[in-house]
C-alpha cells in the first residue's frame, strides 16, 4: 500500500478512536450534600442496562429532567416507566435491580437520597402554602418522609404570605429571576410572600424533608 499523508492521518484517527474507553451506561453528577439528603443527577445512556448489584439502602425521591421511558427489573419482574420532564416518583429502599433507558436519547434523573428516618412530627402551620396560597402550591406527593410541592407562578404574579416549617430541596424547572433551569438549592424554614417579577412563567418543585 502506498503511504500518503492522508493514509497516515486516517490511521491515526482510527487508532485514536479505538483507544477511547467505552462510554459508561450511567454518569453520576453530585449536586448537593446536606445532613438530611444527598442530591445527584444520574444520566443514563440509551439501551445500556445499569445493574444496581447492591440495590439502595435508603429511600429516594426521583425527579425526571427529561421526557423518556425506562425499564426496571427486580428478579423476574420487569416494569416499564414512562415519564415527562418534572414528573416525580417515590423510590423506597430496595434490593438488587437492573435499570435500562429504553429511549433513543440520554435521560437525566435528579435523585434526592434521604439519609435518615423522619424526625418528630411537625405541627401544621396555619400559613401552610397549600392552604394560604393554593393557587400557586400543589401537593405532588406526600408520605411519612417527604412532601413534594409543585410550584407555579404565572408572569408577574404575586402569591400570598405563607410559612415553610421544614428544610426543602428546590429544583428550578425553567429560567427565572436569580435562577436557571435545572438549578438545585436548599432552603430552610421561612415566612414570606413570593412574586414572579418576569414576563415568563416560573415553575419549581420543592421537596420538603420531614
Amino acid at each position: 500500500m502506498r503511504i500518503t499523508p492522508f493514509t497516515t492521518l486516517f490511521t491515526l484517527f482510527v487508532s485514536a478512536a479505538q483507544a477511547q474507553p467505552a462510554q459508561a451506561p450511567v454518569a453520576i453528577t453530585p449536586r448537593l450534600d446536606t445532613p438530611q439528603a444527598r442530591v445527584i443527577v444520574a444520566t443514563l445512556q440509551p439501551r445500556m442496562p445499569v445493574r444496581a448489584s447492591n440495590g439502595h439502602a435508603t429511600d429516594r425521591v426521583l425527579i425526571y429532567l427529561d421526557d423518556g421511558a425506562m425499564t426496571r427489573t427486580d428478579g423476574d419482574r420487569t416494569a416499564r416507566i414512562e415519564f415527562h420532564r418534572g414528573d416525580v416518583r417515590w423510590s423506597p429502599a430496595s434490593g438488587p435491580y437492573t435499570a435500562e433507558n429504553v429511549s433513543d436519547h440520554p435521560i437525566r434523573i435528579l435523585e434526592i437520597d434521604l439519609k435518615g428516618e423522619p424526625g418528630a412530627p411537625v405541627t401544621a402551620s396555619k400559613l401552610d402554602p397549600v392552604i394560604t396560597d393554593s393557587t400557586h402550591y400543589k401537593v405532588a406527593l406526600e408520605n411519612d418522609h417527604v412532601r413534594v410541592l409543585r410550584v407555579h407562578y404565572g408572569p408577574r404574579e404575586k402569591g400570598a404570605m405563607h410559612e415553610h416549617l421544614l428544610n426543602r430541596v428546590v429544583l428550578y424547572l425553567n429560567d427565572q429571576p436569580n435562577a436557571k433551569a435545572d438549578d438545585v438549592r436548599v432552603a430552610g424554614p421561612a415566612t414570606h410572600a413570593e412574586e414572579n417579577s418576569s414576563d415568563q412563567p416560573a415553575d419549581r418543585i420543592a421537596v420538603e424533608i420531614k
